[in-house]
């Protein structure tokens, strides 16, 4: 299987890079993982907008960078923020509660990051 067909799918479907490989109880730990923690933060009101330019004014060039990186981990969940931003047009604060959800909505985007990077070498051990 080619690697980049392999990552692609990692992303998109929460350790899909697994699925492919026929290992399904990695598949579904973090299938589970990736998507509770993503629901969870959804429902803490946890906000998948990209930050607006508005909302950064007044920050300093570092702090800006991080609300950029935070939105780019929780893209890295695959479908379930893609699903989310079909849904969603709120802003990127919303609520007293955004911090918590946010921080959700990151372990998610890196805890499907690393099921697709140890699939790749578990893929790469196996040649």
């Amino acid at each position: 299987m080619n690697t980049v067909l392999m990552a692609a799918f990692g992303w998109l479907v929460p350790g899909g890079a697994y699925l492919l490989m026929r290992r399904y109880v990695q598949f579904a730990v973090f299938a589970v993982v990736v998507v509770g923690a993503f629901g969870a933060g959804l429902a803490l009101h946890g906000g998948c907008a990209w930050p607006q330019s508005a909302e950064l004014a007044g920050l300093d060039g570092f702090t800006a960078l991080a609300f950029k990186a935070g939105a780019l981990a929780k893209l890295l969940a695959g479908a379930p923020y893609l699903l989310a931003r079909c849904f969603d047009n709120s802003a990127f604060f919303e609520s007293r509660l955004h911090e918590q959800g946010a921080a959700l909505m990151m372990m998610a985007g890196v805890a499907n990051a690393l099921a697709v990077s140890g699939a790749l070498d578990l893929r790469k051990e196996r040649r």
